[in-house]
């Protein structure tokens, strides 16, 4: 029998939750010091979670931790923690059974979807749908320049169309994705967009540029530097759909690289939307390892 025990004082599970969770980020690609100003960034809604011991006949097998947030007028769920201790004992049964104790927790307080970050594939999660991926991938010193492709500054008679293109795209990446539903999703995309350029061309540490091919733009590019220490991160690397197929996606990236060491950071960081295959394909080609991949499910009752 596995029973669900709520615990009251985070110190028991916080602090040994930021340092699990800093040392995958590390053992997935980061430094000492991204990997820590990540966690520092997640912490403040792990400390609103709700955690709880695994008890299986008795014996503590391990720790499962939920959460909810409300943003948009939508309500989801987060399982931030599932575990079992490896000397404890534990089944798969103790696993799911966990599993289901977060999901109805979350339900219970209004939500009808929970999502899960995994830093490490999980096949208890194998029927949640994956709804996007980090990856990241040290950039050397002087990444070697992608031959025929480079990327300028783009101007302010640029801008507005290039804006107005992206808050679509990422709204229709969300609703691919499952995570919103189309209301919800440009809502989202209009805030998002807003509160990163505030200033457009000059919101600070923002580089959005064209990419070009023989004097023709075949692309753009959105790069954030210092987003982590020592990590930028490229929002978008896009290959304009007539010009695909042509190796300028593997280009694109390495534009992204040489800006990334230009601006003096290690390592570039991207994010792909569950269901953009293509990228995923291109970005385990060139080097970009997993850093944590997020998965969701829809609730019911």
């Amino acid at each position: 029998m596995t029973d669900i025990m709520p615990l009251s004082d985070r110190s028991s599970w916080l602090p040994d939750h930021l340092r699990r969770l800093t040392a995958a980020y590390r053992a997935n690609g980061l430094t000492e010091a991204a990997a820590t100003a990540m966690v520092e960034r997640g912490r403040e809604r792990a400390e609103d979670w709700q955690a709880a011991e695994i008890v299986a006949d008795g014996r503590r097998v391990g720790l499962v931790a939920a959460g909810v947030v409300t943003e948009n007028g939508t309500t989801t769920g987060r399982i931030g923690i599932l575990r079992l201790d490896p000397a404890a004992g534990g089944t798969d049964r103790d696993r799911l059974a966990a599993r289901d104790w977060a999901e109805g927790w979350c339900a219970e307080r209004g939500a009808r979807q929970v999502f899960v970050a995994l830093t490490e594939p999980d096949t208890l999660f194998d029927d949640y749908g994956v709804r996007g991926q980090n990856r990241v991938k040290p950039v050397g010193i002087a990444p070697t320049p992608a031959e025929g492709l480079t990327g300028r500054p783009m101007t302010a008679a640029e801008y507005p169309v290039w804006r107005a293109a992206q808050e679509a795209e990422y709204t229709a990446d969300i609703i691919r994705a499952g995570a919103l539903d189309p209301d919800q999703a440009r809502a989202k995309s209009a805030q998002d967009f807003a509160r990163l350029l505030p200033d457009g061309l000059a919101s600070t540490g923002h580089a959005i540029l064209v990419l070009e091919n023989g004097g023709r733009t075949v692309g753009t590019g959105w790069l954030l530097h210092g987003f982590l220490p020592g990590v930028t991160f490229g929002y978008s690397l896009e290959v304009h759909p007539e010009h695909r197929g042509n190796g300028h996606g593997r280009g694109a990236m390495t534009v992204g690289e040489l800006a990334t060491a230009a601006a003096g950071d290690q390592a570039l960081m991207l994010n792909v939307f569950g269901g953009n295959e293509v990228a995923m394909n291109l970005y385990t080609s060139t080097g970009y390892r997993v850093l944590e991949e997020h998965r969701s499910r829809e609730l019911t009752g």
